[in-house]
């Protein structure tokens, strides 16, 4: 899992690309979210669009790092969902939960 982080129009987009799962994009998922809310940004959205397979390990992290968002008093959404992924959080049923869009543009809007 490679990640890498910019900033627009005060939202944190973290671009994800690999698989979101046990061992290899969890923790560095983690670290980055933690970084980023220690620096004081509460606004944070995740880039899904090259992320080709996600486990529950990968589903967990995503919700871990919800929680720990919203906790701070921060936001935090998804964006370019591929079927693979979109299917998980249907089937999980966490499609209610998280908020996402299927556009840079909207999704940065979103937050204002």
């Amino acid at each position: 899992m490679k990640i890498s982080t910019r900033k627009r129009d005060g939202v944190v987009i973290v671009d994800m690309v690999g698989e979101l799962r046990l061992g290899e994009g969890t923790g560095v998922l983690r670290d980055i979210i933690r970084d980023v809310v220690a620096q004081g940004d509460k606004n944070i959205l995740l880039n899904l669009a090259v992320v080709r397979h996600m486990d529950s390990a990968g589903v967990g992290e995503l919700v871990t790092c919800f929680t720990s968002v919203r906790n701070q008093g921060g936001r935090l959404k998804l964006m370019n969902l591929n079927k693979n992924v979109h299917s998980i959080l249907q089937i999980t049923k966490l499609v209610t939960v998280f908020e996402f869009a299927d556009d840079e543009e909207s999704a940065v809007k979103s937050f204002q």
